[in-house]
């Protein structure tokens, strides 16, 4: 009994002791999240100063307040990282900062879009125009880091380092072979000869009409790729095309002897050429700043007008309900169109839209709001990196539509996919059903029997009233006829430049030219740009979905590059209801 006693009192103190540890532990990783969170102060700059640009890390429309965005949780520490709005205004304070005499671009791979990488690139030009330097230098070049680096005073690669340049290429997935081994069989319902969405469920390989619109909108891209490019390195657009379609650049030599970059260097002489360019003796330290301690400085608003300009960022998937920075939520997107809408300090609207789309309902839930808006004040889209199907939905009823070259857009077509997973079930797993319905149609959409015609009729019917209803907004808000529409519609999908020349787009330009547009239009002079939807606080965004961050950021460590996969596969199982939305990946390297 004494022994039994002794076991059970070591057991409650061992229990005791590893609470404790934990406890323990979990203040200091809080401790640590929030300090982290709560760090962004002013940094200091000093004189002949340089601004330490290297981008390494997704690049979002806004920087994402929650702690564990981009928390490491094997070392319990933070990465900061920059939206593209806090990068462009970071660019542009250090344009006019007498503290900043130059950028050091360290590029090797850019984790963007081509049409975020057009702005900030865009703004690295419009910096260059205070004389001060820019300078480019990596070990490895990917496309999008290049097309960055292009603008530079000078670029310097590694001189064992590798420039990629070999021109773009868009690849899909296909899942039909898998769900062929499992027995499941997607069944289509759409509208749109070039809606190719669903494709990667009954096709093994494009089809014709897809393979037409890809090579349309990509060779579009690349056409403007090459001609920036061009006009930034002083080498002709045919040259610079051959060089990539032989893959003439194969060694750091190469890339000097066709005059891609100024100079084969290692990092110590990159650093001793900005200790020269800002006065610094070599035996000191370059005086520099990242772009992301930089940006986080608080710099006074200096206009003092009581008129403002709403910007507000719809971004991501679109969904019903709430949603959050990552997703586009029909409920906040709504209440926050709404709440510009009705304030009337706010005296015009921009829409930044950056969707590859998603549910038609939520999409014209929004969409609704947007013509509401366009009533009593201007409303300006800006589309990012896509802008497509649902995501040009809520975008047609705007006054004027802004887009880069190569912004992916249009896309209007709707579908609808209802898995047959019977087979699935009795054979792969033995599993069957029966059951008493009171109707024909009672059991609608089940997914454990292939649909009757009839239910294939009614899917069909609601799926072609979607598309009318799209269709018809789209020309009514673009001043065009429907049949027009439907004959540029059919969900293909256009390249921005392509936008503009069939009237989906008017005009080519960033989401600082949007803002000039709408303030034109209600006839501002000086105003103030406030953003929505509001983000979480960080505090709050850390106890709502802790758990979820620490599960996909272990998720993401173990699949590497196949994590993009996994989260296609994720969001096709997801999708339900009317889809109007692209090809659920649509990647261009």
């Amino acid at each position: 009994m004494k022994d039994f006693f002794k076991f059970v009192f070591a057991s409650m103190i061992g229990v005791i002791l590893s609470f404790f540890a934990l406890f323990v532990l979990f203040i200091i990783f809080i401790t640590v999240i929030v300090s982290s969170a709560g760090s962004d102060g002013d940094v200091a700059v000093s004189p002949n100063s340089v601004m330490h640009m290297s981008l390494d890390y997704p690049i979002s429309e806004r920087s994402d307040k929650n702690p564990f965005g981009n928390f490491n949780f094997m070392g319990l520490e933070g990465q900061k990282t920059l939206g593209l709005k806090e990068i462009l205004a970071g660019i542009e304070a250090a344009k006019t900062d007498k503290n900043i005499k130059g950028i050091y671009l360290d590029a090797s791979s850019v984790s963007a879009g081509f049409a975020t990488i057009e702005e900030i690139r865009n703004g690295l030009i419009d910096f260059k125009k205070s004389g001060k330097f820019l300078i480019a230098y990596s070990e490895v070049y990917t496309q999008g880091a290049y097309y960055l680096a292009s603008v530079a005073d000078k670029i310097y690669l590694n001189p064992e380092g590798m420039v990629d340049f070999r021109g773009l290429n868009s690849e899909s997935m296909f899942f039909k072979g898998a769900l062929d081994k499992m027995g499941i069989e997607a069944q289509i319902i759409k509208v749109g000869t070039y809606k190719s969405a669903v494709e990667p469920f009954i096709l093994e390989k494009m089809s014709e009409a897809n393979r037409e619109q890809v090579t349309s909108f990509l060779g579009s891209m690349y056409d403007h790729f090459l001609s920036e490019i061009s006009a930034s390195r002083k080498i002709p657009k045919a040259t610079l095309f051959a060089i990539a379609d032989s893959a003439k650049v194969r060694d750091p030599k190469d890339a000097v002897t066709f005059k891609m970059v100024d100079g084969l260097l290692y990092k110590d002489q990159v650093l001793d050429d900005l200790k020269s360019r800002t006065g610094i003796d070599k035996n000191k330290d370059v005086k520099s700043v990242s772009i992301e301690n930089y940006a986080s400085n608080e710099r006074k608003e200096s206009s003092t007008s009581s008129n403002r300009i709403a910007v507000i960022y719809a971004n991501g998937e679109i969904i019903s309900g709430e949603g959050n920075d990552n997703t586009m939520g029909s409920d906040r997107i709504s209440r926050a169109i709404r709440k510009a809408r009705t304030d009337d300090k706010i005296k015009a609207v921009v829409l930044r839209v950056n969707s590859p789309g998603g549910s038609a309902l939520a999409s014209d839930v929004m969409w609704r709001e947007v013509v509401l808006t366009k009533k009593v004040k201007p409303v300006i889209v800006s589309m990012g990196d896509v802008a497509a199907s649902g995501g040009y939905y809520i975008a047609c009823a705007a006054d004027s539509i802004f887009a880069q070259p190569n912004t992916i857009t249009g896309s209007i077509g709707v579908f609808g996919i209802i898995p047959n997973m019977q087979k699935f079930f009795n054979d792969k797993l033995g599993i069957t059903f029966d059951g008493v319905k009171t109707g024909r149609f009672s059991d609608l959409g089940d997914v454990s029997r292939p649909l009757t015609e009839d239910e294939k009729m009614i899917f069909q019917h609601e799926v072609d009233k979607t598309y009318n209803t799209f269709t018809k907004k789209v020309a009514d808000g673009r001043k065009k006829s429907q049949a027009y529409i439907d004959s540029i519609g059919q969900g293909r999908v256009w390249s921005g430049t392509e936008a503009v020349q069939n009237g989906l787009v008017d005009r080519l330009g960033d989401i600082d030219d949007a803002i000039k547009s709408a303030a034109k239009k209600a006839k501002l002079k000086d105003y103030k740009v406030v953003s929505y939807p509001t983000q979480v606080d960080p505090l709050k965004s850390l106890f709502d979905n802790s758990a979820d961050k620490v599960r996909l950021y272990f998720v993401k460590k173990e699949l590497g590059d196949n994590f993009t996969y996994y989260e296609q596969l994720k969001s096709a199982l997801g999708v339900s209801g009317v889809q109007a939305r692209i090809p659920y990946n649509i990647t261009v390297r």
